[in-house]
This record gives C-alpha cells, sequence and structure tokens, in this order.
C-alpha cells in the first residue's frame, strides 16, 4: 500500500484513491467555472486545462477522490504531495468541492481525517493556497493553520502563482485536538 494514498473515512466522507477511471465523474464536479473562481488557476473547468490537472493528480501519488457518504456523490478531491522525508514534512492541497458542498462541512472534516492520518509519517505539514482564495485562507485558519507568508508556486503544467504558505504542527495539532 502507499502510505500517502489510504482509504480514509469517516460517517460523513470517504477519501478513495483517485483512480484514471475516475476522471468523467470528478470532471462532472470540476466542469463549473464558479468552482475556480477564487483559484489562482480559473480555468481549470476547461476540459483540458482540467485533464492537465488530473494528470498531476494521478502522478502525485497521493490523490482522493472526496465521496459524501450518504448520497454517494463525488464532491471533489484532494491531495498529499512534495512529501519531504528527510525535513518529516508533506502538503495538502490542491482541494475542491463542488458547489452543492460548500458549507457542508465535509472540508474540515476532510482536513482533520487527513491531518490525524499523516502526523503518524511527519512531524509538519504545509499548505499552499491562493494569495486571493479568501475562502480557502479563512478555512486555514480555522483549522489553525500558521501564515507563513506569501511564495510563488509553479503548477504542474500551468503558469506560476502567488500563494500564501501555511504550516500546522504535529505537537500544535496533537495539542489542538486533546
Amino acid at each position: 500500500m502507499n502510505f500517502l494514498q489510504p482509504t480514509l473515512e469517516n460517517d460523513k466522507v470517504i477519501l478513495h484513491p483517485l483512480q484514471e477511471s475516475d476522471f468523467e465523474r470528478l470532471y462532472e464536479v470540476a466542469s463549473d467555472p464558479l468552482v475556480w473562481e477564487m483559484h489562482p488557476n480559473k480555468n481549470r473547468y476547461e476540459r483540458d486545462v482540467f485533464r492537465n490537472f488530473f494528470e498531476g493528480a494521478m502522478s502525485s501519488g497521493g490523490a482522493f477522490l472526496i465521496i459524501e457518504k450518504e448520497s454517494g456523490e463525488v464532491a471533489g478531491s484532494t491531495r498529499f504531495y512534495s512529501w519531504d522525508q528527510d525535513e518529516g514534512s508533506i502538503f495538502i492541497g490542491y482541494t475542491f468541492y463542488g458547489r452543492k458542498f460548500w458549507g457542508s462541512k465535509l472540508n474540515p472534516q476532510v482536513k482533520k481525517m487527513m491531518l490525524d492520518y499523516i502526523f503518524d509519517y511527519v512531524d509538519l505539514v504545509k499548505f499552499h493556497v491562493g494569495a486571493e482564495n479568501w475562502r480557502s485562507r479563512r478555512a486555514m485558519e480555522r483549522l489553525g493553520a500558521e501564515n507563513k507568508g506569501e511564495i510563488v508556486i509553479p503548477y504542474h503544467g500551468e503558469p506560476d502563482r502567488n500563494n500564501i504558505e501555511y504550516w500546522i504542527r504535529k505537537e500544535d495539532w496533537k495539542k489542538r485536538e486533546a
């Protein structure tokens, strides 16, 4: 088993390892332009642009399909990426949800499951959030992530973009969860 791609679940949501066969189901969610309006790359609703995004997700070795349990619907996707064994760190990101699931409280549950799981393997989790993605920046603050400042990030097959880097340290997460 790839430790970056387990199946994780709670009573509301399942994270399944992303498979090539998931493209159409996930693109159905991603094809809504409003899903991407706050993201750095706003044209990911276009099929070819999303195909590139999906290929990046597949090559990351840590991407998930987010399934809402009650309905069985695809809610979106997220991933672990850029594991740095020497530093003991990893990134969580490239997360998006269909509008139907905005405000549904799935995102905090997904992040909690991912953090609880990955802190068995790393001491630091980092996040890149588009500098103008205020919704996601607020979500990071609610998680207790520390804003480490602005950084320019290269995207898989897309232009570099300004992001804010956030960190959550294992000891801080464990104290918060206690």
